[in-house]
């Protein structure tokens, strides 16, 4: 028998580290060459890792949400023959930790640091017990105890950095609610009361008090922590909620907030919103729709990028990526048009390469591979990366108007609202139309308003007269 270490490959051109989204094996699973051992994200893009040769698990490195850089140790097998690496005797009596846990520490107790945006500075852990010495992985969210037997819960950041709650410890509290005091009537408690209810986030006019004359006791915090909630008045069915439950952001979650955090940080938006007059351009596409039905279904998109394709031979500048750090605006000649897709874990903008080269049935085609690659999470990083403006929709619920942000570092995003029949104004005639909105955000360092006005009135002039799409 020998040791296989399998470590992060390199996965795409200047990909230096990646995010570990899920596991597919545990310690001593047996696996078989190429199963599946974890899904990795960059980029957006999730790929992956298959196993390189049979074998028996003995480690997993790094848990759910933790990113790891290009190289780094993800998994150690047993297998047969010498392996790629020596077994080492040091770490042989040492029991293989779960995906998801964190290395044993058993010579010195744990010291967790609070993150940068939580807090400066690091809150030092109490030494722990002889038996919490014993430990050879701790889970992050593990609970602590304290020396009396009772679990110690780190509160959330939102209710104070570093601090602590007391909850009470098996078989406390096993007493019947005392009846709720009056609406507006005073609890009574003590200095030390009032101060872990304080502590806690407790608010005392909904503790029962088990005390003399209803007075609140630990014991009754100790209760009403544990239950959670307010007991519902009589004949309302209506109770108090309390509590705060703590999502880590990870995986194609935290990839979408850091990308649009960088965005916000960067670009100075500005939005332009313009009204449309799509019944002739909704006439046309169900008549294309019902001659044409074999060659596949027409969306709005397929005509709306049509029209962004010849409104970019106009304006350039729209059609393009700014380089903030090198001062350098890249204006690209093809329209690589990046296409929002909401999915299961979040938005995704898969992109569709050489738009100006696609008639409307190859638009729309690409467009529906796209958005099923991605929403079945087998989007790569091509169809991911390279565009150079980006059309955002969201259908029957796009709504009035909206305030797209730029997917940086593109200059412009155009955005879709729903199509609605409106009264309207034609030929000095009320007319009931299918009017439609456009709401786009622009890069105010690159394009100015003038020039993102004319862009967009281009744009609307090719959808309200749609044959302008195919003469230019």
């Amino acid at each position: 028998m020998g040791r296989y270490i399998v470590k992060l490959p390199d996965i795409g051109e200047g990909t230096t580290e990646a995010e570990i989204v899920k596991w597919h094996v545990t310690p001593g699973q047996e696996i078989r060459e190429e199963d599946p051992l974890v899904d990795v994200m960059t980029d957006k893009a999730t790929v992956e890792i298959p196993a390189p040769i049979a074998g028996t698990v003995v480690a997993v490195e790094g848990a759910v949400g933790e990113k790891r850089p290009v190289g780094s140790l993800l998994v150690t097998l047993d297998v047969a023959g010498a392996g790629n690496v020596a077994a080492d005797r040091n770490t042989a009596a040492v029991p293989a930790r779960a995906a998801g846990t964190a290395p044993a520490s058993p010579k010195k107790p744990l010291t967790p640091t609070l993150s940068p945006q939580a807090g400066r500075g690091s809150l030092k852990a109490k030494p722990r017990t002889g038996e919490e010495q014993k430990a050879t992985a701790i889970r992050p969210s593990a609970e602590k105890k304290r020396d009396d037997g009772a679990a110690i819960i780190p509160l959330s950041r939102i209710a104070g950095e570093g601090g602590e709650a007391q909850r009470a410890a098996p078989g406390e509290g096993l007493h019947a609610l005392a009846p709720m005091r009056q609406i507006g009537q005073k609890p009574l408690a003590s200095p030390a009361v009032r101060r872990r209810a304080w502590d806690l986030g407790i608010e005392l006019q909904f503790v029962p008090g088990s005390g003399p004359a209803g007075r609140i006791t630990q014991e009754d915090i100790d209760v009403y922590a544990t239950n959670g909630a307010r007991p519902a008045a009589p004949g309302t069915g209506l109770g108090r909620r309390d509590g705060v439950e703590e999502v880590p952001i990870v995986g194609l979650r935290r990839a979408i907030a850091e990308h649009l955090q960088e965005s916000k940080r960067h670009i100075p938006h500005f939005s332009y919103i313009e009204e449309v007059d799509v019944t002739a351009l909704e006439e046309l596409r169900a008549e294309l729709n019902a001659r044409h039905a074999s060659r596949g279904h027409l969306t709005l998109l397929p005509f709306l990028v049509r029209a962004i394709v010849n409104a970019v031979a106009e304006h350039p500048q729209v059609n393009a990526r700014f380089d903030d750090e090198a001062g350098v605006l890249l204006r690209h000649n093809s329209v690589h048009a990046g296409i929002a897709t909401q999915t299961e874990g979040g938005l995704l903008v898969p992109v569709l390469h050489h738009a100006e080269a696609l008639d409307l049935w190859q638009t729309a085609a690409e467009i529906s591979r796209l958005a099923e690659v991605a929403r079945a999470g087998k989007a790569g990083r091509e169809d991911l990366t390279g565009s150079t403006i980006t059309v955002t929709s969201l259908g029957a619920l796009g709504g009035l108007a909206a305030t797209p942000v730029i997917n940086y570092p593109e200059v412009a995003i155009i955005g879709v609202n729903r199509i609605a029949e409106r009264p309207v104004v034609r030929d000095g005639q009320i007319a009931i139309r299918k009017m439609m909105n456009l709401s786009s955000s622009f890069d105010h360092r690159i394009v100015d308003g003038w020039a993102a006005a004319e862009f967009i009135q281009r744009v609307k002039r090719d959808l309200e007269q749609p044959a302008l799409l195919f003469v230019g």
